[in-house]
């Protein structure tokens, strides 16, 4: 259902550009154009990304195959840190101010988009529904596993609120069982709550991840595309590792791992190719292609400011592992800045 979802959206994402026509010209690009040259970069860009993505995002799932990586590993809390500020200094350094210069440009009609903050409003309302998808999606997913590990017979009924009536000698083993079962079930509730977590900060991924590839794609600037190319590698290749720590999590089965990594790592890269393919007829300054581009931006912002702080630092930087260890504790704080300080750097070429 999952797949058929992403699906669905990314098909809308790469159908809207094919849309939008070059009716606004109230800001001709001054830029140096060489189709040639633009065209080969281009190509260099999404062979680049397509590799640092997939090399990334498959690090934290081979983590049976590389100890450091495996998930109860001190390493891994911190690359994970070092992602999720990755991705957090991609919601608010570049992706959110792409969406306010989105749909504050002159080239749009003043009201209403002069009036009102849509670029912060739509972020705002992207992080709430995210929070409801996220509790609604984890709730359903327990309520289905429970009832189906823990189905009710009359055994259960008769003897429900009498368990402390037997005192023969089992008691002591029946009590130990129960605490299994307690310890399971956290154990499946926090499994759940990963696959969760990876499903929609993917979702989250891939909606700017094509808006990025298109942009790039259309550009017949040299100079533009060039100083990306490493920028969006580098960027492709930490949030591939923050997103493949939590499939590894996840536990999720190698068809379905093989699925999110392959998608993932295509995304980028697909949108570049759209993006060659309608460069001849696409203009970034059409009233269009401002508001889909602003709105998506502005979505996938507070989308991945929510994973980035809720899903990924706060459940790792509050969890017994790190609160028990001061030097662990304070490698995740570096590492954190580190990561988001390293990608917002990056806003001055990207």
């Amino acid at each position: 259902m999952k797949n058929y979802f992403s699906l669905t959206i990314l098909l809308v994402l790469v159908l809207l550009p094919l849309l939008v026509h070059g009716d606004c010209e109230c800001s001709t690009d001054s830029e140096d154009r060489n189709k040639s040259k633009a065209l080969r970069l281009k190509i260099a860009a999404l062979v680049s990304i397509l590799v640092a993505g997939a090399i990334g995002v498959s690090l934290p799932v081979l983590g049976k195959t590389v100890p450091a990586l495996r998930p109860d590993r001190d390493f891994f809390f911190l690359v994970k840190a070092f992602a999720a500020g990755v991705i957090l200094a991609t919601g608010f350094i570049h992706v959110l101010p792409d969406a306010f210069e989105n749909l504050t440009s002159p080239c749009l009609d003043p009201h209403p988009w002069g009036d009102f903050p849509f670029a912060g409003f739509g972020a705002m309302v992207a992080a709430i529904g995210t929070l409801m998808v996220d509790s609604v999606a984890t709730g359903y997913y327990n309520r289905s596993h429970f009832n189906k590990a823990r189905p009710m017979n009359e055994t259960d009924v008769e003897s429900e609120g009498h368990v402390h009536v037997h005192t023969h000698p089992t008691h002591g083993h029946a009590h130990g069982s129960v605490v299994e079962e307690e310890e399971e079930g956290r154990s499946t509730a926090e499994l759940i709550r990963h696959r969760v977590i990876s499903q929609v900060l993917e979702l989250g991924i891939i909606v700017h991840s094509v808006i990025i590839g298109i942009s790039l794609g259309a550009s017949e600037s040299p100079s533009t595309i060039r100083p990306l190319v490493a920028a969006l590698s580098f960027h492709q290749f930490f949030e591939g590792m923050g997103l493949g720590g939590c499939i590894a999590q996840a536990k999720f089965k190698a068809k379905t791992i093989a699925t999110m990594s392959l998608f993932f790592s295509l995304t980028t890269p697909v949108g570049v190719a759209i993006g060659i393919g309608i460069a001849s007829s696409y203009n970034e300054n059409s009233p269009t292609a401002l508001i889909v581009e602003g709105i998506l931006n502005s979505a996938s912002a507070g989308i991945l400011v929510y994973m980035a702080l809720v899903d990924l630092l706060a459940a790792d930087f509050m969890s017994p592992k790190i609160q028990s260890s001061r030097s662990l504790q304070l490698g995740a704080h570096v590492s954190l800045l580190v990561g988001a300080g390293l990608m917002s750097l990056l806003a001055k070429w990207a």
